[in-house]
């Protein structure tokens, strides 16, 4: 039992690895994840005039990327769109610039955009201008056609016309409901300086930095619904223990460890005021819940089986899912938060862990080895009430440790794909998979607003 714990603590895929059978299933859980048919948006090269010109490249590279990675639309190829591309609404036809160009020419094939943005930027006061349009091109005219109209501001450097593009994305992602990812922040655990620690970085990747800095193996963290804590587990202090630290001061914060050889896999309450974690205080691995300091703590499970990764439902707080080897090889299961009511979830083939709650309560992303061999393991959803699943990875190496973004529409996970653990992102219907990190190896990520 000692040698499964010390597995799980140093990084594999739990302590104890579905396709439905109808494609039609399959697609009615990712639309209801991804809200059905995407619009199709245009986003042609904005040009820039005086200092701006040399930064118009990051600036349109961003854009592009921060709308597509959206996964709200379906990006118009620069190759099919029109060769006249506007600058500002005057340039279609009927404005007093007059150049010709009309709706008809963006919303009819080949380029058969339903949006289209579009703009310039110039240098005023010193500063970057953006002068941003978004039109729904299917309308007659530029008076019904206007969707966003605004100007941004930015520093005249390449972080200042970053945080334009970022802004203007923003803009056109909330017209449609969406929220950007901009700010939000995954923490993971790299082994890069020698020894896992836990790191962080932005959501695209950029600025990588050394979180934790115990010099000891920290492993597994989990994040306060907030975004204000961070919890994890360390050997710091011998047996591996469980540290909570502030994310606004990065200092740790008091939690009381029970004297056990193991509290592990810990994550927070909706509120934040609670911490499930696993526990072998019984002298087998549990699930186990304290306040967010170590006190007043209850055992929640109560079976001759190693059970971890505890994770409650972000929108009742009620229930929880967790991994256990009750029923043989380790399965997802669902109980109360008083422990009543055990149900598995997943089919007892294979091997299931790393489940992670859609922020919807309603749908869960983990990891699983059903269909392959032992120690290959891929991504997949599940609607919890319904028991149907997807899967989103196919045959591209040991995939696992799902986190869910905060806008639910992406899932942070590590793959070996690239030849060795790194993290990637993908849509919640497994495309656009992106690779985030390359030095040393990288695991275990969680996403958090």
């Amino acid at each position: 039992m000692r040698a499964k714990i010390v597995l799980l603590l140093l990084g594999m895929a739990g302590v104890l690895g579905v396709m439905t059978a109808q494609q039609s299933a399959q697609s009615d859980i990712i639309g209801r994840i991804t809200k059905g048919e995407r619009a199709a948006i245009a986003i042609p090269d904005f040009r820039g005039a005086g200092a701006t010109q040399s930064f118009m490249g990051a600036f349109n590279e961003t854009l592009f990327r921060e709308v597509q990675n959206a996964g709200i639309f379906k990006m118009v190829a620069k190759s099919m769109m029109p060769l006249q591309i506007p600058q500002r609404p005057q340039d279609f036809q009927g404005g007093r610039r007059g150049t010709g160009l009309t709706m008809q020419d963006w919303s009819s094939p080949p380029a058969a955009a339903n949006y289209l943005a579009f703009g310039y930027a110039a240098e005023q006061g010193g500063q970057f201008s953006l002068y941003g349009w978004l039109f729904n091109v299917n309308q007659p005219d530029t008076a019904n056609a206007q969707v966003v109209g605004k100007v941004y501001f930015g520093t005249l450097d390449e972080a200042g016309v970053r945080k334009v593009a970022q802004e203007f994305a923003a803009d056109i992602l909330s017209q449609f409901g969406a929220t950007s990812l901009v700010g939000s922040k995954i923490y993971y655990v790299s082994q890069r300086g020698g020894v896992k620690e836990i790191w962080q970085m932005n959501y695209d990747g950029s600025d990588q930095k050394s979180f934790s800095g115990y010099k000891s193996i920290s492993t597994m963290p989990n994040v306060s619904p907030d975004g204000s804590k961070i919890a994890f587990t360390t050997f710091a202090r011998g047996n591996p223990s469980i540290a909570v630290h502030s994310l606004e001061t990065g200092r740790r914060l008091p939690f009381y460890n029970q004297q056990a050889s193991m509290n592990a896999t810990p994550s927070f309450t909706p509120d934040g005021k609670m911490i499930l974690f696993s526990s072998t205080l019984s002298g087998i691995a549990q699930i186990y819940a304290a306040n967010v300091d170590g006190s007043g703590l209850k055992r929640i499970s109560n079976v001759r089986a190693i059970e971890v990764e505890p994770k409650v439902n972000p929108r009742n707080g009620n229930e929880i899912v967790f991994v256990s080897g009750r029923s043989g090889p380790q399965q997802i299961y669902k109980m109360n938060i008083d422990g009543a009511d055990v149900v598995r979830l997943t089919t007892g083939e294979g091997e299931a862990s790393n489940p992670s709650w859609h922020p919807d309560g309603q749908h869960i992303a983990f990891a699983w080895t059903r269909g392959f061999e032992p120690g290959n393991w891929n991504i997949f959803i599940m609607d919890v009430a319904t028991r149907e699943t997807v899967q989103l990875t196919h045959g591209r190496g040991r995939n696992e440790n799902p986190s869910w973004s905060p806008d639910g529409r992406h899932i942070v996970f590590s793959s070996n794909r690239s030849g060795s653990n790194q993290i990637w992102t993908m849509l919640a219907d497994g495309t656009q998979a992106t690779q985030l990190t390359s030095q040393g190896i990288n695991q275990m990520p969680v996403w958090s607003k």
